[in-house]
């Protein structure tokens, strides 16, 4: 009897565990089935917001990822059209590929051309896996140049391209003073001694990076909760498409009540660019035992708010002198081994599962510092897998430094992974520039090379966007691009996407822009008539050899075949409005050419000429989509809750494009409708026709006082750059 007793008891322990495990096993598919189903949602959602209830028709598939590395799959048959992809970044960025193969459409910043039949078109099954884990996206400085006055409706839409870009690791930093005010409050400064920290809001990315603080601060006292909000809505869809958004972390700059209060500390003061010394900001030694309580401070109340974290950036040492003894190597080499690793510490006090993410602009524009010995030591006492170098610029080595490429001097970063990175624009410029032929080719060296198994990524860091849109579309594809991309059937795929077609005369202006100025690179490139005077400091060019105007004046011959196409349209208005300003450049350098020999009916009439041809570029970018002032003024204006805080405002968000600060007078020059009329113009006025006038005096009140756009846009803006471009040709 006790046997059979013993033997029901164990048969009924066996059913528990059964039981036990198949519900443990019912659970954990249904979670994987309720993730799977998330991912799916958040894919549609991006497509849905594109295409309205279209969206509903696609099939939507969740499929392995190959050597855990983000792959997608589309097919059409028989109008049913279905895409999978490994996680919801693949499945957009899949989505936008078929858009561009199969319908001849894209999304851009300039506007969307959606070619959308009733049926999908068949297209034959591709397949693709991106050779990198991450593809990264954005600048520090971004958020100064482009973005500070956004919106979470104008967020939204940049979330959304970025996932159809294929985009899944962008800096993610909106709200980063709010969180520091908790912080610098926790450790007992007063409210003005915060407050006065802080600068104007177009402004932060430079106090980020430890470059200035208060100028042209501080702002109103909503500002922090609007951010705050603000970054809950980008961090909530970045994380719901599956991002890896990259946070912000200490960096050592701490506010001048700080240092008051703890006069026993070392803290450096910074000079950069220009500034008076009320504006310098203050540098905490990394090894100071402050650096990681304020470190962990930070990171716990950033996650406090924001939820937990996995990437953190700190830039301790961005074009920054360190303070190392330059007489005894062995002394300095110590000294940055135990940098490295006290910026590392204060990040992991926060949370031990970070990971440390720095730029490495800085290696190559120090690089001089920066040896091998320098940058191996700084980096030896950190953990290789709680490390990513962002190799931000592989333009500038070749093109601008004349030194080799950094990830080969540092070969792949001992070690650490690595991020293989562009910086193709400076401070939002408009006019074109960028080797096309280098952004489809540069990373498959990287791929090829020893070090590829480190380089976890692939991406661009422009200082601004909504400019020189081939340029980002093709590094786009280049993320998930195993091979150098032939660009002569990426160009032809590109025109019929943006413009429904791609005639001969557009080919062939296409094949002349590439060999002139998408062959050529400049930082800085800026019209005379944008900076008065030749600018000796930051010196750089606009290209405009003949090949350049052939190539326009190609492009708008295609106008009979494409001028149907809104994006066409926007093209042309662009590229006609280039041809032009380097009409007017000539004139005005004539101009002032007759003024320094004192000829001054000659400098009035050239002047005239080119004031003539620039009003005529004004009224032609106001039926531009994104080259206007009326956008950036509303976008600053609307974050005002009355009159004075919209002054104040708009007055920041002005200032960052003209004078900005410091010696950085029109480092940030726009080519756009408004600026041109209002502020260019009349400021060439003073100086040619005016020879006592006080030109900073009149740019701080334009700046001061609120903008208003009296520009008429032409009734037909097309046929008019046509005509324009026809009435300069050869002048």
């Amino acid at each position: 009897m006790n046997k059979y007793f013993s033997f029901v008891l164990a048969l009924i322990a066996l059913l528990a565990v059964a039981c036990t495990n198949t519900g443990q096993r019912e659970t954990e598919a249904g979670k994987a089935s309720e993730q799977q189903d998330q991912v799916i949602a958040a894919a549609r959602g991006v497509m849905q917001r594109l295409i309205g209830d279209r969206a509903k028709d696609i099939t939507l598939e969740i499929i392995p990822a190959q050597d855990s590395l983000d792959t997608y799959e589309i097919e059409a048959k028989n109008g049913k059209l279905t895409v999978r992809g490994s996680s919801a970044v693949a499945m957009t960025f899949g989505f936008h590929q078929y858009l561009k193969k199969a319908t001849n459409s894209i999304v851009s910043w300039s506007g969307n051309h959606l070619n959308l039949r009733d049926q999908w078109p068949d297209y034959a099954k591709e397949r693709a896996t991106s050779p990198y884990q991450y593809r990264y996206f954005l600048n520090v400085v971004t958020y100064g140049y482009t973005t500070p006055y956004w919106d979470w409706e104008r967020w939204q839409k940049e979330i959304d391209w970025m996932a159809l870009h294929g985009v899944n690791m962008p800096l993610a930093v909106v709200g980063s003073e709010a969180i520091a005010e908790r912080v610098w409050k926790k450790l007992g400064l007063t409210n003005e001694e915060i407050r006065e920290f802080f600068t104007g809001p177009a402004h932060l990315p430079w106090h980020r990076m430890g470059n200035i603080n208060k100028w042209d601060g501080p702002f109103p006292d909503g500002w922090h909760d609007g951010q705050v909000k603000l970054q809950h809505q980008i961090l909530d869809r970045m994380k719901e498409l599956g991002f890896e958004p990259i946070a912000p972390a200490f960096a050592g700059f701490v506010p001048e009540g700080f240092k008051k209060r703890h006069p026993e500390l070392k803290v450096n003061a910074l000079k950069w660019g220009g500034f008076p010394e009320e504006n310098n900001a203050y540098v905490l030694a990394p090894d100071s035992p402050f650096f990681e309580k304020i470190g962990k401070l930070f990171v716990e109340e950033w996650e406090k708010e924001f939820g937990k974290h996995k990437l953190y950036l700190s830039d301790s040492f961005n074009e920054m002198d360190v303070p190392v003894p330059k007489d005894n190597p062995n002394a300095k080499y110590d000294l940055l081994a135990g940098y490295g690793e006290s910026i590392y510490k204060s990040i992991m006090a926060g949370n031990p599962d970070a990971v440390w993410v720095t730029q490495g602009w800085t290696f190559g524009w120090q690089a001089d510092f920066w040896d091998k010995k320098t940058l191996s030591a700084m980096m030896s006492r950190v953990p290789d897998d709680k490390m990513i170098i962002l190799d931000l610029a592989n333009e500038y080595p070749s093109l601008v430094w004349n030194i080799p490429s950094v990830w080969k001097e540092h070969e792949g970063f001992y070690g650490k992974k690595w991020v293989y990175s562009y910086v193709p624009n400076f401070g939002g410029k408009t006019p074109y520039t960028g080797v096309l032929s280098m952004y489809a080719s540069g990373a498959i060296e990287a791929l090829k090379s020893p070090y590829r198994k480190t380089l976890i990524g692939f991406g661009s860091a422009p200082e601004g966007i909504e400019n020189n849109e081939v340029v980002y579309e093709l590094l786009a594809d280049m993320g998930w691009a195993h091979e150098e991309i032939n660009l002569d059937q990426w160009m032809q795929a590109y025109s019929k996407a943006r413009y429904g077609g791609y005639p001969a005369e557009v080919q062939t202006a296409w094949d002349q822009l590439r060999k002139s100025v998408f062959n050529s690179f400049s930082p800085y490139p800026r019209f005379v008539w944008q900076l008065v005077v030749p600018d000796t400091r930051r010196k750089g060019v606009v290209n405009t050899e003949p090949l350049f105007f052939k190539g326009v004046e190609n492009f708008l011959a295609g106008s009979e075949k494409l001028k149907s196409s809104p994006l066409y349209r926007h093209d042309a208005i662009e590229m006609a409005m280039l041809y032009l300003g380097a009409k007017a450049d000539e004139h005005y350098k004539r101009a002032l050419a007759a003024k320094a020999a004192k000829n001054q009916a000659l400098m009035k009439q050239e002047g005239d000429k080119a004031i003539a041809i620039l009003l005529d570029i004004d009224r032609l970018l106001e039926s531009h989509p994104t080259n206007r002032l009326q956008p950036w003024v509303e976008l600053a204006r609307s974050h005002g809750k009355n009159s004075q805080e919209k002054n104040y405002y708009e007055a920041n968000a002005k200032r960052l494009i003209t004078t900005w600060g410091g010696v950085n007078e029109d480092y940030a020059a726009r080519l756009w409708s408004g600026l041109i009329k209002d502020y260019y113009v009349p400021r060439m006025k003073l100086h040619l026709y005016e020879p006592n006038a006080n030109i900073d005096a009149w740019e701080e009140a334009w700046i001061q006082k609120p903008w208003t756009n009296r520009t008429t846009p032409f009734e037909d803006p097309l046929a008019k750059a046509k005509e324009l471009v026809q009435k300069h040709k050869g002048a």
